[in-house]
């Protein structure tokens, strides 16, 4: 492994048994990117360009990790969302496209009026890297922005990727399944906000049967995974939390099982919130729903 085209080559082959050729280049590309602190048009333009032996020795201790099924983001230890850098080890999920959506969708929704007066709450439930909590200070900086979840090591990455992006997020540990019943919870620390926006876990067993490995054998399974008889779980909870810490006409925003769109719409419906909104993401599917409280 010697130029940009030999790693390549040596990553396409390394890489055949678990993408194909147009993803094993699509990561190719990005290894290079890093390693060689070049872009992509300048790595495409020049195969011939030789990588120093320091390069070589990463570029094969990537690929090495690529080999075990581990994902690129994990193995190069960041990703990007909506513009922003973010830390991500396997204590926190990698953040999808389709958040990025529901982000832009939430800031979008935004009252000018609150923002205008500092009277903006924003709370991120189970935050995991704080990708959601972050991009939505970065891009509504007045606004007051708290996050929570169960894990302790989630909430140290996101800690440092609020340090990274240079915002101020009020973190709490708590588990929003035994938040009432918690003395530990710190549910005295939660404010009540103007939104409330989560991406709960939402995968069942069956989901899981579909899901590539470097998903099921890498990824925190406690952000994953839901009980098969109660796929709902989540959101039933959110629900009930939000309608006694939501201000009158907050909203509340979720990224959902494309599988239960209209079992979620009902659920909220049923809790008495109004003006429930079910989105399709940039593939058409069911994955993003927004409610307004009325409380």
């Amino acid at each position: 492994m010697k130029t940009i085209k030999d790693v390549f080559t040596t990553y396409n082959s390394g890489l055949a048994a678990i993408y194909d050729a147009q993803e094993s280049e699509a990561i190719t590309l990005m290894v290079l990117t890093e390693i060689l602190h070049s872009s992509k048009a300048q790595i495409k333009a020049f195969p011939e360009n030789e990588l120093t032996l320091t390069q070589q020795e990463e570029a094969n201790n990537i690929l090495t990790q690529l080999k075990t099924g581990k994902p690129l983001q994990y193995a190069l230890g960041y990703t990007e969302f909506y513009e922003l850098k973010f830390i991500v080890t396997p204590a926190t999920l990698i953040p999808r496209p389709e958040t990025e959506e529901l982000v832009e969708w939430a800031i979008e929704s935004v009252d000018s009026r609150q923002l205008a007066v500092g009277e903006l709450n924003i709370l991120d439930i189970g935050t995991g890297s704080g990708c959601i909590a972050i991009s939505l200070k970065k891009n509504l900086p007045s606004a007051q922005v708290s996050a929570i979840d169960i894990s302790a090591d989630a909430l140290n990455i996101a800690k440092e990727n609020a340090l990274l992006n240079d915002v101020k997020i009020t973190f709490i540990q708590a588990d929003i399944l035994n938040l009432k019943s918690d003395p530990d919870s710190h549910r005295d620390e939660i404010p009540k906000s103007e939104i409330i926006i989560s991406n709960p876990p939402y995968v069942t067993l069956d989901d899981k049967k579909q899901m590539h490995s470097n998903v099921t054998d890498f990824e925190p399974h406690t952000a994953l995974f839901v009980p098969e008889d109660d796929p709902l779980l989540f959101y039933r909870t959110i629900a009930d939390f939000a309608l006694t810490n939501l201000t009158e006409n907050g909203l509340l925003f979720f990224e959902i099982n494309e599988n239960f769109g209209k079992e979620t719409v009902d659920l909220l419906e049923s809790k008495g919130f109004k003006d429930v909104e079910l989105r399709q993401d940039m593939s058409g599917r069911d994955r993003m729903i927004k409610a307004v409280g009325r409380f």
